[in-house]
């Protein structure tokens, strides 16, 4: 119950409001309102004063009831019975007045914020507030196919989009931040440092949008290390240079693409399944999980069976310490930390790998 409770109050929603009251307080005349507060006291003392002298019985007792009906009558709650001379009418009527300005300024400054909020929300000016998420950075064909790739996975993430546009190319479903994907500070509004993976998309074909991916690399591994990076490359010959920048993993794309039509002019039919088993919607998928209850020790037969029977999904390879064992022999055991790769219809009971 209190995690639930405490998870209310941990919500994007209100990190977001967070990071802009933050942002907008530094931008407050703070001494305005200190000495908007300091004239509220001494004004509310000179009015208790001035009824406590005409109004009462000058006792300590009532100097004290005298300040509680000047601040009541400011906040509108009520004058009660105190005043009853012409004198007391008029410091009524003067704190009323002034009570009212005081609830007009500050609903006035909080529909200012309220106001500031969404625009700068819908501008792209804000900050994401996620956590375990991911962020694209950058914008093309392929980050649009990989939106919608990743917004019907079944293991559903949230998506936040960093690029420099006056607004979101994507649906509603992406939270879009506008800015730099090289810039510390951009990085930070999209949520960098807590986010899960990130993928950098270059803005074209060109080898200067490879040198560009490559400083967003280098500032993502800067700022947030335990953060997995995936990177589109134009040029093959620049996969080395992403490599010195400690990028996690690599797409040619006009590489994979050349490969698979090769294997397609050979072999008729295949690219229909790459396509079909890595692309979402409708038929089997892949999926990175974890091992089942009781596989340390098995055999990758017995493994294999065993994710058959109980799940319908079929094992093609085994992660270990970063090296991926594809189609792996019968000699070969399963060990403790070791992640699946499966083709399956749904997870259902498998428990989807991350890290």
């Amino acid at each position: 119950m209190w995690r639930r409770f405490g998870s209310l109050f941990d919500s994007p929603f209100l990190r977001r409001v967070k990071w802009h009251l933050k942002r907008v307080s530094g931008k407050v005349d703070r001494r305005f309102f200190l000495s908007l507060f300091a004239f509220l006291v001494v004004f509310l003392g000179i009015s208790a004063t001035i009824v406590w002298l005409t109004e009462t019985d000058q006792t300590l007792a009532e100097l004290w009831r005298s300040w509680y009906w000047a601040g009541a009558t400011v906040l509108g709650l009520g004058t009660g019975d105190l005043v009853g001379r012409p004198i007391g009418w008029f410091m009524s009527w003067v704190l009323g007045v002034f009570g009212v300005a005081i609830v007009a300024l500050l609903t006035g400054a909080l529909v200012g914020f309220v106001i500031d909020f969404l625009l700068k929300e819908g501008q792209g000016m804000g900050a994401a507030g996620y956590r375990d998420h991911i962020v694209v950075c950058g914008w093309n064909s392929t980050a649009r196919d990989l939106v919608a790739e990743l917004a019907g996975d079944e293991y559903a993430t949230k998506l936040v989009l960093l690029h420099d546009s006056e607004r979101n190319p994507a649906d509603d479903s992406v939270y879009f931040v506008r800015g730099d994907t090289t810039n510390e500070e951009d990085l930070k509004r999209a949520g960098i440092e807590t986010a899960a993976s990130a993928i950098i998309c270059p803005s074209d074909g060109s080898g200067e949008a490879d040198m560009r991916s490559i400083l967003t690399v280098l500032a993502i591994e800067t700022m947030a290390p335990q953060v997995r990076t995936v990177v589109e490359v134009n040029n093959p010959n620049h996969v080395t240079h992403f490599e010195r920048a400690n990028v996690d993993e690599v797409m040619v794309t006009s590489k994979l693409a050349s490969h698979l039509l090769a294997r397609t002019a050979l072999y008729p039919g295949l690219s229909a399944l790459v396509v079909d088993i890595v692309s979402g919607g409708e038929g089997s998928e892949l999926y990175r999980v974890a091992l089942p209850e009781g596989g340390v020790g098995m055999s990758i037969d017995s493994v294999a069976a065993l994710l058959r029977s109980r799940h319908r999904a079929t094992l093609l390879a085994v992660s270990r310490d970063g090296v991926t064992h594809t189609n792996p022999g019968e000699g070969f055991l399963i060990e403790e930390g070791d992640a699946l790769i499966v083709i399956a219809e749904t997870l259902g009971d498998l428990e989807p790998l991350h890290d």
